[in-house]
């Protein structure tokens, strides 16, 4: 786990030199390339913060959203490093710090725990790693590590004990062997049934309560698995398009009448060329003459 947090780690800090808050730090994000080093996936949430300034925004995977991204308050980066802490929890536990694997529990209940509830340390934790998420998941930003140096932070986070045999150079360099090389002819993922769902869905009834959820989503025909991920991170909010006074844009209205054709950007582009049979010869003016009636002959 030290490794692959490491690499994480380093991943989020360069996001944030770009001023940029990732927003969905979550094991599913991250991959891993040939090699076996890690790859942050998926920056469909991250967002840029200028300097000096911060953003809003209830943005995120339940059970992984900082409490500040619960309560829908401002903020910068620290929402990554409440993640991170989250992270490296799991990869050491074997299931999220708020959640136990494959319990099946509300998001409200969830968002509650994040906010109440302490997380517990099993014998799997070393003194460093159980300090380390101690100080990552502490509820507010004031308090958790990382958090008090802006887009800096994880040099704050590099200090720590957890890291002190870490040699940083070498692996941003890519020099350090990774603890875990995938095999190029095996599958990491899941079933293909499970991943082709898509929405055909026979029996069911709606009812006003299913309407007027149903109502915040304008972004057309999509899968059912891209449909659970808009409604666990709440980003349909985000990705809604619509038209004047809040009406579905044409292209998700069946009857809708097309908009006529319009001029390519292209004034150039080229007429669809006549075959050299049917194509006219030019000829020169002066061979033409008008045809004049032949003489009567009598």
């Amino acid at each position: 786990a030290r490794f692959y947090a490491a690499e994480v780690l380093c991943g989020l800090e360069h996001l944030h030199y770009q001023g940029l808050v990732y927003r969905d730090c979550k094991p599913e994000n991250i991959l891993l390339d040939d090699s076996g080093h890690v790859r942050i996936s998926d920056l469909g949430l991250a967002v840029e913060i200028p300097e000096g300034e911060m953003v809003r925004g209830r943005v995120g995977t339940v059970g992984y959203m900082a409490p500040e991204v619960i309560d829908n308050e401002k903020y910068t980066f620290s929402p990554d490093w409440f993640s991170f802490g989250c992270l490296i929890y799991e990869m050491i536990e074997g299931q999220a710090p708020f959640r136990a694997r494959k319990e099946k529990v509300k998001r409200e209940e969830v968002d509650r725990r994040v906010k109440d509830d302490q997380e517990k340390y099993s014998h799997k934790f070393s003194e460093e790693a159980r300090s380390l998420c101690k100080l990552l998941l502490k509820k507010s930003p004031k308090t958790r590590l990382g958090c008090h140096c802006g887009r800096y932070g994880a040099r704050e986070i590099k200090q720590h004990e957890f890291f002190k045999c870490m040699h940083w150079k070498r692996l941003e360099a890519g020099m350090q062997d990774p603890p875990f090389i995938p095999d190029p002819h095996a599958v990491y993922a899941k079933d293909v049934l499970d991943i082709e769902q898509f929405s055909t869905v026979k029996g069911v009834n709606l009812d006003a309560t299913d309407d007027t959820f149903y109502s915040k989503f304008n972004t057309g025909s999509v899968s059912i698995p891209w449909q659970h991920e808009m409604i666990e991170t709440e980003c349909y909010k985000e990705l809604n398009v619509f038209g004047p006074n809040s009406s579905p844009t044409p292209d998700l209205i069946l009857d809708a009448v097309p908009e006529p054709e319009k001029k390519g950007c292209f004034p150039f582009r080229r007429k669809k060329k006549q075959s050299a049979r049917t194509r006219p010869v030019p000829v020169a003016e002066h061979y033409l003459k008008p045809l004049s009636a032949p003489d009567d002959v009598s």
